[in-house]
């Protein structure tokens, strides 16, 4: 048996020591069993039969095992009388693992001499040595341990095909022990998650004034807090904003309905809808073919590109009053089709290359051209309705686009440069381009059916975004018509919106940063916040508090989500105090309105075509606030200074 076993095991033995071994073993038991059979009778057992020897009876089991056990550990085998059989094996007791079957091995008796017991003690030294020599042979194997040679002889006998396993015990070429991995953190950033909290804590243990609601003070605290979260990064922007919220329902400053009553606002869905636009714009191709256009047009340097793109979103921009829609639904496609085609991607390396770039641009030169006229933000008739309503200022479309005019179009133009100052792309000129472009246009071959059907969608969308308004039809659901069209056509699909991550993260933390500015408001603490600032610049100058007025108006909105937000809560009231201070009032009505625009490029949230562009992914968060915080500072000279000029030359100061 042992001799098959050397010959055919087919992994536990190395092909170069198994036929030798298998042989030498073999003569060697053989020749010692020759010469040692007569004198085995006198030496083992006493000179007795097994059959008439009182440790072993016609059917008395010769192994006894334990019952089976559902641990994985090493079970006893020990045989019936020990001290009769101690000469044979060297050891009363024998270790291998538990027998599968639970039932005991049972050998047949032997009558007469004893020549059966001295054959098995001779194999049973011949498979030790042969286990040795194994052993030094093969190592890191189980079945290289003598015990399994015993083990295997005694299942034999038994007639029991499955062989039992040896454990060894203390040998030194038995594995180790799986020792558990070594725990990582995985979770949010502890330096960040700590700046976060102390900044919500310390703030909410300063006293809370006493002509103010402690609920709103408690709301500012956590609203600073999540501010703070979206700037160092604890955890994805989604995520900070939805934990926030719990903070705000937990602690009882908000009811779940108002936490989560944003939801319901027309701006977040508008965002995420205009993402799902972006994506069947690049997927039928539509997107490609009209940035190849671009390119082949004014592709020969990147800003000249940048300038197609902006100057193009001025020019449509009094004709639909949602600069979200405007933004992430037509220009976004764009941005991300004409980023890729050069080359440009997110989470490549290449985000500097143009994307980054474009995003940043396009998105300033957006609250440029929401600024220039009355119905390019939705928000701008209202702050023409107090206008009127505060100071008696009466500002119609015409009047507000020849005071916005000069500075809009310097802006315009200057804004870019600021960007490429500071956040240079790396393709900076590409005279090949425009060939290029004219190359992959051919190879694209004429227009497809999806590219028919996504354009006429997106047409449809936007002319019911230019004269929706006369027919009742709001931004969103004609957006929805267009999302409908693709949809029931195949253009695009469902499970392609739900992929579309970027929208559903938006939706997110917008939406939570919207309920909460939108409460610190109904709770009196922007009233309040403004009444300070008024109080304080009572005393001051009239040019000296003008300035002040202006430029609080203008950073406080570090703590609005919402253009319409901001105005309806501070419009009026700075409006008032600055006219009091004798400011003109035509002037300083135009000079707020335009800032309520302007002001929207401070953050990521400050604007509805603000999420759109962050949500791209091609700008850091930190670089973002960065240059809008530059940015404002070129708009505030551009449209306070060179605007006061061009003002006074048409008598409005």
């Amino acid at each position: 048996f042992f001799f098959a076993q050397l010959m055919f095991s087919p992994a536990d033995y190395s092909n170069q020591a198994r036929p030798w071994l298998a042989v030498a073993v073999l003569a060697a038991t053989v020749a010692v069993t020759l010469l040692c059979l007569p004198t085995m009778q006198s030496l083992l057992l006493f000179g007795q039969p097994v059959a008439a020897h009182p440790a072993v009876s016609a059917r008395q089991p010769l192994l006894h095992t334990q019952p089976p056990s559902t641990a994985a550990v090493p079970h006893r085998v020990a045989f019936a009388e020990p001290q009769h059989f101690e000469a044979i094996l060297g050891s009363s007791e024998v270790q291998v693992d538990r027998r599968p079957s639970g039932q005991q091995i049972e050998l047949p008796p032997v009558a007469g001499p004893n020549c059966s017991a001295a054959l098995v003690a001779l194999l049973s030294s011949a498979t030790l040595v042969a286990g040795l020599i194994l052993r030094r042979t093969r190592a890191q194997s189980l079945r290289n341990d003598p015990r399994w040679v015993m083990t295997t002889l005694t299942a034999y006998a038994a007639g029991d095909e499955q062989i039992p396993e040896v454990v060894p015990i203390n040998d030194k070429t038995a594995k180790a022990a799986p020792v558990a991995p070594e725990y990582t953190w995985k979770g949010a950033k502890l330096k960040p998650l700590a700046i976060t909290l102390a900044v919500g804590i310390l703030f909410s243990l300063i006293p809370c004034p006493a002509t103010l609601d402690p609920k709103a003070w408690n709301l500012l605290a956590i609203f600073l807090s999540t501010i703070t979260g979206i700037i160092t990064g604890p955890l994805p922007l989604g995520a900070v904003a939805l934990l926030a919220l719990g903070v705000t329902i937990l602690t009882g400053t908000l009811t779940f309905a108002q936490a989560f009553s944003a939801m319901s606002s027309e701006i977040p869905w508008l965002i995420a809808l205009a993402f799902f636009f972006a994506r069947g714009f690049i997927k039928t191709g539509l997107g490609n073919r009209i940035a190849y256009q671009f390119v082949r047009l004014f592709g020969k340097t990147s800003l000249g590109l940048t300038y197609s793109l902006v100057f193009s979103e001025a020019v449509l921009a009094p004709a639909i009053p949602s600069v979200a829609a405007r933004a992430g639904g037509i220009f976004l496609p764009l941005v991300k089709a004409l980023s890729e085609a050069c080359g440009s991607r997110v989470g490549d390396g290449t985000e500097r290359k143009l994307g980054a770039y474009l995003c940043l641009t396009c998105f300033q030169t957006s609250t440029i051209s929401s600024a220039m006229f009355l119905t390019a933000m939705a928000a701008n008739p209202l702050s023409a309705k107090l206008a009127l309503s505060t100071v008696g200022a009466e500002i119609t479309w015409g009047s507000w686009a020849l005071a916005a005019s000069v500075p809009g179009i310097l802006s315009l133009i200057a804004i870019p440069l600021v960007v490429y100052i500071l956040y240079p792309p790396e393709m900076k000129s590409s005279p090949e381009a425009p060939a290029q472009a004219e190359k992959k246009l051919e190879e694209m071959g004429p227009i497809t059916m999806d590219e028919k059907i996504m354009g006429a969608s997106l047409l449809t969308t936007v002319g019911l975004w230019v004269f929706g308004a006369s027919i009742g039809v709001g931004s969103v659901p004609a957006a929805l018509v267009g999302l409908g069209t693709l949809l029931i056509s195949g253009v695009l699909t469902w499970g392609e919106c739900l992929k579309e991550t970027v929208a559903w993260d938006t939706l997110t933390w917008f939406g939570a940063l919207i309920a909460m500015a939108s409460y610190l408001n109904s709770m009196g603490l922007i009233k309040w916040f403004a009444g300070t600032v008024t109080a304080l610049v009572g005393g001051m100058p009239a040019g000296l508090a003008t300035v002040v007025l202006t430029l609080v108006y203008f950073y406080s909105h570090y703590l609005f989500a919402s253009g319409a937000a901001h105005i309806g809560a501070m419009y009026a009231a700075f409006l008032a105090v600055a006219v009091s201070l004798n400011a003109p009032p035509m002037a300083m009505a135009l000079l707020l309105a335009f800032l309520s625009n302007l002001m929207g490029g401070l953050t990521h949230y400050g604007i509805g075509s603000a999420p759109p562009y962050y949500g791209t992914g091609y700008v850091p968060l930190q670089k973002w606030w960065a240059v809008g915080a530059v940015c404002s500072v070129a708009n505030l000279l551009i449209w306070a200074g060179v605007g006061g000029i061009w003002w006074k030359f048409l008598g409005l100061i």
